[in-house]
């Protein structure tokens, strides 16, 4: 895209140094009230007044308008005249000039200083430079207004609010609290204290105390806040980690959300990444705004029906399209391609993230915005909240989280920024735990112990041990089995086994644990129940464990991957909505597929015939209601049909249905006649809505039902699955894997 104001458009607008209100820059358009304007057509809006009124209409026009006759003189003048403003504007700031350069990839730099340095520009304003970026704070509040870095004044959008560029944040529900979702706290701070400056570190805090007298007057948590801010020397970034703690003999409340997010400069950032395979340049904020979108059936949902830029037209945008699971989530951000810029959220260690490995969380999404959250109910329902009963204490801290900024010196070299970040990454998980914060309450590598053993399979009816490889095991707070991807107020530490099951747990926090562990290719959780206790210092081995998945008889027939998963089923995005990032992977993320189920199946539900049917192509990826006469839904039942040879009549068959997901639904499982009572019904189960956030799973669920043999015949039979609850489009099922199982004799 070229641009016509290269020397304006290459460095940020400050705030206060627009000409009109509500007028913005972004390439080569002009905004101004919401609409999109060539620079000509701007000069004619404010020189002449027809064009002025004809500007809500559409009716003006530069090339047709009687100032054109000037029209080249008018412009030229106008352009050095802003930039004159721009450049005085930098002076009275106390900034340097903008210097161009021959190429519109180079950018001008500030020499780097030596060492760190907390700076004081004002009582409002703290300042964190190393030289090589400047992180400006708001004192005493503890929001981060501006990142300077490599030429550009603020990679954070200075038109926001500076409370609402770069935060830390919390839902929360408790006395007084009235909104049905709960209250939005930005912790706004009322401290400011050094806690570490020298040349080598600098490292901040921002505290906010609670107790019953300040919140008779305002609505707070009971909730003490250590909000810490660190930077190196040397370092392309900051750190930021926020300590939560509530002394015992607090009243309760209820946390649901907690998270860091960065709301980035719109000028600069369109370029997001995800993951090697999810990324993507981006449709612009206003892309959003009424007159430019259709807002579908729910407000994170828009079809883009007059987007600002023409490839965007007719793509669904919506953020859930681009949530990740926390294993998969340790580096994601946005890129500037020029100058080549980027900005990336890293996440050293999930230690501190609620739910375990597969819990899938958002990460960025139109804004730009990018976030890191570390707690919270998508995915899982209200089963996450952290209830506080009264008088219950409680700490953690959450983070270090590393914030990286990058470039590039080419503007071609833009996708290397990606590449890079993930170097980053793997530098800064090695260094885990790190040994630089100052906090007492974040502990270093030698307050930490570690577990170590060996997991095999032991699959009882077939005598047979199989290697647990490459399965996932951790430590979490003491439960049952599968209690961990509940678990909302503690840490866990996960690994993965080797090729002979072999397993490291390493740098954990003193405590209490129960050893958990599940295995790709099997049903079911591993629970090694002997609480295990963490000391510093402690290396303990307990040695070969065995996890002997639910089975009581072979296998007659299955369905599906058992993986925690729905992805290997079917899915067909509706062309009407679609997002170009996933027509060729990970379809499920596509919008609208609860309304698919009744395109391909108006009126009769799906069949599913064993040994003929391929789960791939017929088994659709969720059991979701139908939509009948266009105005509401109603329950659905599928069928499994499958054929017996012998029937042991006095023999028990096992039926494993393991569910990757279910939201406000009710399975009830009959066998051979449609019409009998259940012979099995989960009551209403799971609220983690990820049918409706593009989720391929959210919380697992194992059911085991026993079939009498005398409810099956010789020759064909049927198993009838249905879910009874209608009235949402979004309620249902997604099954990971279904198996029935012969009697154990």
């Amino acid at each position: 895209m070229e641009n016509a104001l290269i020397l304006v458009e290459e460095t940020d607008l400050p705030s206060d140094s627009l000409l009109l209100q509500g007028l913005s820059i972004l390439g080569e358009h002009w905004f101004l009230d919401g609409e999109v304007y060539s620079f000509e057509d701007l000069i004619c809006i404010m020189l002449c007044p027809a064009c002025w009124s004809g500007r809500s209409n559409s009716t003006m026009s530069s090339s047709a308008c009687g100032t054109g006759v000037l029209g080249f003189i008018v412009i030229m003048y106008s352009q050095i005249f802003i930039l004159m403003i721009f450049i005085s504007s930098y002076a009275v700031d106390g900034h340097e000039p903008f210097r161009s350069s021959e190429t519109s990839s180079e950018i001008w730099q500030e020499p780097l200083r030596d060492g760190v340095q907390l700076l004081h520009p004002d009582e409002h304003h703290v300042v964190l430079d190393n030289g090589i970026l400047q992180v400006t704070l708001s004192n005493p509040q503890g929001s981060i207004t501006a990142i300077q870095y490599n030429g550009i004044q603020n990679l954070l959008e200075p038109l926001n609010d500076e409370s609402d560029r770069g935060y830390w944040d919390i839902v929360w529900t408790g006395q007084g609290v009235t909104r049905e979702k709960g209250e939005l706290d930005r912790l706004s701070c009322t401290d400011f204290q050094v806690i570490v400056e020298n040349e080598e570190q600098v490292e901040v805090s921002f505290t906010r105390r609670w107790n019953s007298s300040v919140a008779a007057g305002t609505l707070l948590p009971p909730l003490n806040i250590d909000k810490r801010y660190t930077m190196l020397r040397g370092s392309s970034g900051f750190y930021t980690y926020v300590v939560y703690e509530r002394p015992a003999g607090w009243p309760g409340f209820v946390l649901t959300n907690t998270r860091l997010a960065l709301k980035l400069n719109k000028i600069w950032f369109h370029y997001m990444t995800v993951a090697d395979s999810r990324q993507r340049d981006m449709p612009l904020p206003d892309d959003r705004l009424p007159e430019r979108c259709q807002v579908l059936a729910y407000p994170e949902a828009v079809l883009l029906t007059n987007p600002i830029e023409e490839e965007f037209k007719g793509e669904v945008d919506d953020k859930y399209q681009y949530s990740g699971e926390s294993k998969d989530i340790r580096v994601h951000g946005w890129i500037s391609k020029d100058p080549s810029v980027g900005l990336w959220q890293i996440t050293p260690s999930n230690e501190f993230r609620s739910s375990g490995p597969l819990k899938q969380y958002l990460t960025s999404h139109v804004g730009p915005t990018s976030l890191s959250v570390l707690l919270s109910t998508h995915y899982s329902g209200e089963e996450l909240m952290a209830k506080f009963v009264d008088g219950e204490p409680w700490k953690k801290v959450l983070g270090p989280l590393y914030v990286h900024v990058n470039s590039a010196h080419d503007a071609k070299d833009w996708p290397s920024l990606w590449g890079k970040a993930k170097e980053q990454m793997m530098v800064e998980a090695e260094s885990w735990p790190y040994n630089f914060p100052a906090s007492d309450d974040y502990l270093s590598a030698d307050h930490r112990g570690s577990v170590r053993g060996r997991l095999v399979v032991y699959e009882r009816y077939y005598e047979k041990n199989t290697t647990a490889t490459n399965a996932s095991i951790g430590l979490a707070a003491v439960g049952e089995a599968g209690s961990w991807q509940r678990d909302s107020k503690g840490y866990q530490f996960w690994a993965s086994t080797d090729e002979e099951g072999a397993f490291s747990i390493r740098n954990v926090l003193p405590g209490n644990y129960n050893l958990y562990a599940f295995v790709p290719g099997f049903i079911g959780d591993y629970l090694y129940e002997v609480a295990i206790n963490i000391t510093a210092g402690c290396d303990i081995d307990v040695g070969d464990l065995v996890y002997e998945p639910p089975r009581n008889g072979s296998t007659l027939w299955e369905i599906g991957v058992p993986d925690r998963s729905a992805a290997e089923f079917y899915t067909d995005p509706d062309p009407k909505y679609i997002n170009k990032l996933y027509v060729r992977q990970q379809r499920y993320r596509q919008y609208g597929l609860w309304d698919r189920y009744t395109d391909l199946y108006p009126n009769q539900d799906l069949i599913y015939s064993v040994n003929v049917s391929d789960y791939s192509q017929d088994w659709f990826f969720a059991q979701v209601n139908r939509k009948v006469n266009g105005t509401y839904y109603e329950g659905t039942t599928w069928q499994i049909k499958f054929n017996l040879g012998n029937v042991i009549a006095t023999g028990s068959y096992n039926l494993r249905l393991a569910l990757a997901s279910a939201h406000n639904a009710n399975l009830d499982v009959r066998v051979n006649n449609s019409e009998d009572p259940p012979i099995f019904s989960t009551g209403q189960i799971g609220k983690d809505n990820a049918i409706a956030r593009h989720g391929i799973h959210g919380l697992y669920f194992l059911c085991n039902v026993e079939i009498q043999g005398s409810k099956l015949v010789q020759g064909s039979n049927t198993i009838y699955l249905t879910q009874s609850l209608g009235l949402s489009p979004w309620r249902g099922i997604l099954y990971d894997y279904i198996r029935l199982e012969s009697p154990s004799s």
